[in-house]
Formats: C-alpha cells, structure tokens, sequence
C-alpha cells in the first residue's frame, strides 16, 4: 500500500490513495483495454516515472470553520464542505507553502473571507501556477474590488515567498463555481511565467489551458509527434488547439499548420506563443472547430493530417463529418475521456478509417482519470 493522504476520503480528488501505484496504472490500462481490444491491440501505459507532486497548477477555496478559523482547501464532491489541506501528495510543494503562507497574512491583515451563502467578503480563492523555469504565478481572486491593505499584504506575501515572480488580482463577483472572474489586475511582475516544453517557450496566463503534468505531457506530444509521422510537406489541422502546445511542437514537421480555438483569450497566447517561438509556418484561427472544419469541407480544401484534443465531452458530430468529407490521410486523436473517445472512433470507423494505434498515458497518478492517443488512418 501506498501512503494515504490524511483527508482522502474527504477531500474527493484523488481515487487511487492508498493504491501502489503499479496497481494503478495496471486499472488504467484495463479500462483502455476493455474498450478498445477488440479492435486494437492497445499499447502498454505510459506511467509517471515521478507520480508525487506532479501538479503545476493548484487552486483552493477560503471559509471559516465554526471558531472563526480560516480554512483553505477544496469542497468535497457534490457538496458546499470545504476540506482544509494543508499538504497534498498530488501538487507541487512550492504551491502548499504559498497558500499557508497567505493564509496566514490574510488573518494578520484582517483581510475579510468571502461568504458563499450571503455573497460577501473578499478572499475566495487562491490559484498557482509554476514553470520548468522557476517562475511562479499567484493569483488572489476576491469577491470585492478591494483589499485590505494591499500594499502590506502583497509586500508580504513576497518578503515571505521570494520565488513569487508575479502576482494577479482577479476579482470575481458572480454567484458562480467558476475559480476565476473577468478582471485581472497586474500587483507585481509581468502578470504571465513561461514554461519551457519539448524546446519551446509558451506563455501562460491566469486562464491558460496548460497540461498540468510537465513530465507526462512530454511522453503525450512526443507520442503524439511520432503518430503523426509528418514528412515535411503536410497541411496539418491542430483542432480545439488552446495556447498552440501541440501545433508549435508539430510545426517543424509540417509544412503549414492551421490552429483552431473557440476561445479568444487562448487565441491570444497562442499567437504570443508563436511570436516567442518565432515561428512562420502557423496559423491560429478563432472559431468553433466544427465550423471551421465545415468551412473547408465545402470549399473543398486538401488536409493531409488532423491532430485533436476535444474537452472531455468530445468532438461535435459536426466536426467529425467534416473530418468524413475531408479525408485527411490520419487523425491523431488526444483524449482525457475513454468513453467520448471510443463514441467519436467508432464514428470515424464507420466513414472509412481504421484505428491503427491507440496509447494509454497517465497524466493524473492518484485519480482514475486515463490519458489516450489513437492514431486512425483513412483505408
């Protein structure tokens, strides 16, 4: 048995405590498995060669307790609970020891803890993010505009937390489960990091979609690549692209690549990415990827390769027509939903293609969640 986490039963986020983590990839593979063998062998999973504290992306709620006490953690599943943490097996150290550290500053400033029932107060979460690079991002995300002696509190928040490179006040005053509002404010620093991924530079920003494993997403996108198997001459569409991640990477193996994303904000630090990576040979276009893929089926256009990273809903009924009626020579699909995944293959399967590959990747050690690439070729 693995060491279990103190409020794992609590806390909900992670399935597997307790569970050595062979065992734990071994259920993964077989859940991979029962659904896909009959179709293709499935290739043996690619585990987390360092599964503890592997999140650079962290995120809890502020409340109090019955003595008044300020607690930081995350609800428990289908509830209004909040699980103090004041450690955790799954995310990055250097973030644990910032929110303790806040949490502690917010109690000497008198800084009020937001209020879910009567909508009131100012503190109500804290986001983190780090980078292969060493940068840190904190985010104060408030209910209010203001807080309490800002220029004390954040002086502090750095005297005590020096590897803080930059820190954002979101405020967020809507009756919501979102983390995150509309408005950011700059307090310190240049309000993104850079990560360094595979040879490339790639911005982030508060609301980034960045892979929150550094190590697994590595062996994800070189696998990706190598499914691919571009030669050079290729018209590649990275579809449901985010910040670029996977399109950039593919770039130097393509001829030309089409970036396609629905929201604006991604749009924006993919085209940021590109600029840092000075690279001329992508595009990244802001429109439903449905749609877009609708535009040039009827108009026609020639598609040699498709790469896809659907949320984990999957891919529209749309979208997948048009792969249909395009006929790109392979579709390289990545999904973090087994379920949607085979739905959308077995679309693909009955309008000419085969599915040649399919790869397991542990991207989330601790939780049930399973990683896939299927590689899937027009007959």
């Amino acid at each position: 048995m693995e060491e279990k986490c103190l409020v794992a039963n609590l806390c909900g986020g992670c399935d597997y405590q307790g569970i050595r983590y062979n065992a734990q990839i071994k259920l993964k593979e077989e859940k991979i498995k029962e659904l896909f063998s009959k179709y293709v062998d499935v290739s043996p999973i690619l585990g987390d060669d360092f599964y503890n504290h592997y999140r650079n992306k962290v995120q809890v709620s502020f409340g109090k307790d019955r003595n008044g006490d300020i607690l930081a953690g995350n609800y428990a599943k289908n509830s209004h609970f909040l699980v103090p943490i004041d450690s955790c097996q799954i995310c990055d150290e250097r973030a644990i020891e910032i929110i303790n550290s806040v949490k502690r500053l917010i109690k000497k400033y008198h800084i009020s803890i937001y209020d879910e029932r009567i909508k009131k107060g100012c503190m109500r979460h804290l986001l983190i993010r780090t980078s292969t690079l060493n940068e840190i991002m904190l985010v104060l995300v408030t209910g209010s505009p203001f807080i309490n002696k800002e220029k004390e509190f954040i002086h502090d928040i750095l005297k005590y937390n020096p590897s803080v490179t930059t820190i954002i006040h979101n405020i967020n005053r809507e009756h919501t489960s979102m983390i995150l509002g509309n408005s950011n404010k700059v307090l310190y620093g240049k309000g993104y990091i850079v990560d360094e991924l595979m040879g490339l530079k790639f911005k982030i920003s508060a609301s980034s979609f960045y892979q929150i494993n550094h190590n697994q997403t590595v062996k994800l996108y070189s696998k990706a690549i190598e499914y691919a198997d571009l030669k050079g001459n290729e018209r590649l569409i990275d579809a449901f692209c985010g910040t670029g991640t996977i399109g950039l990477l593919m770039s130097k193996y393509a001829k030309e690549v089409i970036g396609v994303e629905i929201n604006s904000a991604a749009i924006k630090d993919a085209n940021k990415n590109k600029e840092i990576n000075n690279i001329k040979n992508i595009n990244f276009i802001c429109e439903d990827a449905g749609k877009y893929m609708q535009k040039l089926a009827h108009d026609k256009e020639k598609i040699d390769a498709v790469v896809m990273d659907p949320p984990r809903s999957g891919s529209s009924k749309e979208f997948l027509k048009s792969v249909a009626i395009l006929k790109p020579n392979k579709v390289v699909y990545i999904s973090c939903n087994p379920d949607t995944l085979l739905r959308d293959v077995q679309y693909l399967m009955k309008n000419d293609y085969k599915l040649i590959k399919i790869q397991p990747v542990d991207m989330f050690p601790y939780t049930s969640h399973v990683e896939s690439i299927a590689l899937l070729c027009n007959n």
